[in-house]
C-alpha cells in the first residue's frame, strides 16, 4: 500500500487517531486531521504534529475535506458522519486504524472481539502469552494502537488486539491468526442502526480466515457458535456448561483443553482469582488461546493465578459503613450490567445499583427492574467516600455522573447523591432493583 504524498484525512485527534496521523506522517502522506473540538482542547499537541507536517481542520467538519481526500482514517467511536458516508458512496476508500495496520505489521494478531469482556481476556491472554516465552504485546482498544508497532514488528511477535464493532466496520482485509468471539448481545444500536449490521461487523473476524486460521467462539452464544458452520477456519469452542471435542471446558473442578484427543487439565477452577460465572468463561477462552499458541499449561496457571482484573471492572474499592462498593464503572451497557450483577447471586445479602437516567437506566425501568425510592434526608452521622483517607484519588473516577456504582448492602443502607434528597433501595436478587440519579459524587450512611 503506497502512502507517499496520498492526501489522508484522519477524523479524530485522540489516541487512535494521533497514532494513525504519526505513522501517516511517516510514510510520506499528506496528512489532514479533523475533529469537532477546537485547537484549544488540545494543548500543545497540535503543535507538536503540525512539526511532523500535519495539517489540522479543528472545530467542525468541512464535507470538502472527506471528498478531497484518497483515504479516510477514522477513529475507533466516530459515528458515521453524513460527511463520512458521503465521501465513501463517492468511492472514496475508508480504512479504520486497525486495517491500516494490518497492511504493513509483521508478526501474528490475536483479535478479540464480543459485547462483553474484550479487555479483560485480552489482557489475561497477552499475560498468558508473555508468561509462556512469547514476544506478546497489547493493542487495540485496551492497549497501544495497533498500528503504532507496524513500523518495529517483527515476524515472531504476537499482537493481542482487543477489537470493536466500529473497528470492525471499516475493515478490508484484516484477518487474525486467531480470531475469538466472546459473545454477542444488542449493543451500539445507535451508531450501526440496527443489531445485523452490527453483528455484521463482528463476524468479519472470524469469516475473513482461511484454512490455517483459528477461531475461538463461545459455545453457549448461539449466535457466535453458528458462525462455525460459516467459517473456512479451524474453530474451537469454550464453555463452563459443555464439552467441546475441540476447545476448552470444565470438568470436575477443573479448566479442561481438549483438541479432539485426550482432556488435558491446565488449572483448577480454585485457582481463579476472578469473580463472576461470566469471568470463567473470559478465563476459558484466554486459556484456550493460550494452549492453542503452545503456551504449556503451567504458564497458563501461573498467569491466571496472578491476574487480578482490571481497574472499573468488578473492583473492589472497600467497605464504608457496612457497605461494599464494587468499581464496575466500564458496565456501560443492559448486558454487561446483568452479568456483572450475577456475579453476586450466590451471596446472601442483598444488593443494589446506582445507575444513571441514559439508555441503560431507562432500559432498567422499563423493565420493571427499578423500584420506586424512599426519600430521606442526610443526617451528622454521614461519612463522605471522597474523604476516606484511605481510597486513593483515581478511585473517584468512577462516581462521575454518568457511570455506575455498585452498592452490595449487608443490612441495608441509605446512599445519596450530594446535594440532593437520599435515594436507597432494599432488594433480594441481583436483578431485583436498582436506583437511578444524577450527581458527582455519593455520600454514604451506614446502615439503619
Amino acid at each position: 500500500m503506497e502512502l507517499k504524498d496520498k492526501r489522508v484525512l484522519v477524523v479524530g485527534f485522540e489516541r487512535t487517531g494521533r497514532a494513525a496521523a504519526r505513522f501517516l506522517a511517516g510514510r510520506g502522506a499528506r496528512v489532514l486531521v479533523t475533529d469537532r473540538r477546537p485547537a484549544e482542547a488540545f494543548g500543545r499537541e497540535v503543535r507538536a504534529f503540525a512539526g511532523l507536517g500535519v495539517s489540522f481542520e479543528l472545530g467542525g467538519h468541512r464535507p470538502g475535506a472527506f471528498l478531497e481526500a484518497d483515504l479516510i482514517v477514522p477513529s475507533p467511536g466516530v459515528p458515521p458522519l453524513p460527511e463520512l458516508l458521503a465521501a465513501r458512496s463517492k468511492g472514496v476508500p475508508v480504512l479504520s486504524e486497525i486495517e491500516l495496520a494490518f497492511r504493513f505489521l509483521r508478526g501474528r494478531i490475536v483479535g478479540v472481539t464480543g459485547s462483553n469482556g474484550k479487555s479483560t481476556t485480552s489482557t489475561l491472554i497477552h499475560r498468558i502469552l508473555r508468561e509462556g516465552g512469547l514476544e506478546a504485546f497489547l493493542a487495540g482498544n485496551i492497549g497501544t494502537p495497533l498500528v503504532s508497532f507496524a513500523d518495529r514488528s517483527r515476524d515472531g511477535h504476537v499482537y493481542v488486539t482487543e477489537v470493536s464493532s466500529f473497528q470492525l466496520e471499516y475493515t478490508e482485509r484484516f484477518t487474525p491468526a486467531v480470531a475469538a468471539v466472546l459473545n454477542v448481545s444488542e449493543n451500539h444500536l445507535d451508531w450501526h442502526g440496527s443489531f445485523e449490521r452490527y453483528f455484521e461487523a463482528k463476524k468479519k473476524l472470524v469469516l475473513r480466515q482461511g484454512p490455517e486460521g483459528l477461531a475461538v467462539l463461545n459455545r453457549d452464544d448461539a449466535r457466535v457458535w453458528g458462525l462455525a458452520a460459516e467459517a473456512r477456519s479451524r474453530v474451537f469452542g469454550f464453555s463452563p456448561t459443555r464439552r467441546p471435542a475441540r476447545g476448552a471446558f470444565l470438568d470436575g473442578g477443573w479448566v479442561v483443553f481438549r483438541d479432539g484427543g485426550r482432556p488435558e487439565r491446565v488449572l483448577p477452577v480454585s485457582r481463579v482469582p476472578l469473580p463472576g460465572a461470566h469471568n470463567l468463561e473470559n478465563v476459558l477462552a484466554a486459556a484456550l488461546v493460550g494452549r492453542l499458541l503452545s503456551v504449556p499449561a503451567a504458564a497458563v496457571r501461573r498467569a491466571v493465578a496472578g491476574f487480578r482484573g482490571l481497574e472499573h471492572r468488578l473492583e473492589d474499592v472497600g467497605t464504608f459503613g457496612g457497605v461494599r462498593f464494587v468499581n464496575d464503572s466500564k458496565a456501560t451497557t443492559v448486558a454487561a450490567t446483568l452479568r456483572a450483577l450475577a456475579s453476586f447471586d450466590a451471596q446472601p445479602n442483598p444488593q443494589a445499583l446506582l445507575v444513571d437516567a441514559t439508555p441503560l437506566g431507562r432500559w432498567l425501568q422499563g423493565a420493571g427492574l427499578l423500584f420506586a425510592p424512599q426519600q430521606g434526608r442526610l443526617n451528622d452521622s454521614r461519612v463522605r467516600l471522597r474523604e476516606a483517607p484511605h481510597l486513593e484519588a483515581k478511585t473517584l473516577g468512577y462516581l462521575e455522573k454518568g457511570q455506575l456504582v455498585q452498592v452490595l448492602e449487608r443490612s441495608g443502607a441509605r446512599v445519596r447523591l450530594q446535594g440532593m434528597e437520599a435515594y436507597w433501595y432494599r432488594v433480594q436478587t441481583a436483578e431485583g432493583a436498582v436506583g437511578w440519579a444524577y450527581g458527582q459524587y455519593i455520600d454514604l450512611i451506614g446502615p439503619g
